[in-house]
């Protein structure tokens, strides 16, 4: 496997991830989150609007890496 083929598919699995993480951040509590995500406060039902869209934005990029290295050259 080429080192550009192993790129794109890491690039992909990691962006997919992040989007699943930004909508478990808009979906869920902050004391519900688990205790190595940041932004979690035990007892809180504030949701962290930010840390999703972040985690979002974060993933968008690294599907449009996989878009940009996919291409035609």
């Amino acid at each position: 496997m080429s080192s550009r083929r192993a790129l794109v598919i890491l690039l992909a699995i990691v962006g997919v991830a992040l989007i699943a993480v930004a909508v478990y951040y808009w979906v869920t509590p902050a004391g519900s989150l688990p205790s190595f995500f940041p932004g979690h406060l035990a007892g809180s039902a504030h949701k962290h609007l930010k840390h999703g869209l972040a985690a979002f934005i974060a993933g968008i990029a690294c599907l449009l890496g996989v878009w940009m290295l996919t291409g035609k050259k």
